[in-house]
Order: C-alpha cells, then structure tokens, then sequence
C-alpha cells in the first residue's frame, strides 16, 4: 500500500508543480531535445500527474478496502488513472480552445453616434464621446464644420488610434 499512497502522493506534487511553474518543466524537456514532442496533448505533464496520482489512490483504496492483492490493485488504478488522464486531457483542450471576442479597433467605430464634448472648430480638433465595445471612450475629433458642443455626431472615419472624423446629426 504504501508505493501506491507513494505513487498518489508524487503524482499530486507533480501536478502543483506544473500549475505553479506553468510549462517550465515542459519547456525543460522540449530544450533538451530528447523527448521533442512527448508531452503535447495525450502525454502532456497535467495528464501524467493525473494519471499517476489516480493511480496510485485508486490502487490504495482497492489494496485497503479489499482481501485482493496487488495485480487487481493495480489494474483498478490503472482504470482509474486512465479515467483521470483523459478527463483531464479534455478538460484541457477545451481549455485551450476558449477564444475571445477579438479586441475592438478605432475602424469598428466608423458609423456609430457620440456626442461632442468639447467644440470642435472648423480647423482643428475638438472631443467626441463614443462607445467602443460598450465603454464610453474619448476622441479627438475633427469636422469639416464647426461643431457646437452636446451636438450628438456620426463617425465617418477613424483618422489615427485616438482621432477620428465626425459629422452631424441631421434629423
């Protein structure tokens, strides 16, 4: 029993070492050249800890719990340890495969309404508020005409990251 709690017990730490250090020791093995490829997807350090860990624990508590002796512990572990590696395996695929909306860009704000916020004169810049990825974000404006501030605006164009070209509202 006590190279399976052995077993478990290594496969835990195992585990917290690849959550804690977050790659490095994969990153160790793939340097090394040696075992180029080994630990991506199926024999990855997550899958391995689990498996291991299971293994173990699942062997112990069939060695404990039962009058069989080792061979049957550990073909129980193994299921086990098959179990935990491949719902770890799918858990980190899905994971992995989590993607985000992508981020917004000053173009994505060409045709929405904001309003002035601080004059925009006919040869310069003035302040437009606007909503970009449903924050309210400041710009520099400009307008081929005066603009009077609180006049709700439309953009036309996104000049730079922070400027952008309005027009008024006609209703």
């Amino acid at each position: 029993m006590t190279v399976f709690l052995g077993l478990g017990i290594a496969g835990v730490v195992l585990l917290v070492l690849s959550l804690v250090l977050d790659g490095v020791l994969e990153g160790l093995f793939d340097g090394a050249g040696v075992l180029d490829g080994l630990f991506d997807g199926l024999l990855s350090l997550p899958v391995v800890a689990g498996f291991v860990s299971m293994l173990g624990f699942g062997g112990a508590i069939v060695l404990g719990t039962t009058n069989l002796g080792a061979g049957p512990a550990t073909l129980a572990g193994t299921c086990a340890g098959a179990g935990a590696g491949w719902l770890t395996l799918r858990l980190t695929r899905a994971l992995m495969r989590d993607q985000s909306a992508p981020t917004p860009r000053g173009t994505d704000l060409v045709g929405t309404a904001g309003s002035v916020v601080t004059a925009i004169p006919a040869d310069g810049y003035g302040e437009v508020l606007l909503r970009l990825g449903g924050q309210p974000v400041k710009y520099a404006a400009r307008s081929s005409a005066a603009v009077a501030r609180g006049t709700e605006v439309w953009v036309d164009a996104s000049l730079s990251p922070t400027s952008v070209t309005v027009r008024p509202v006609e209703r």
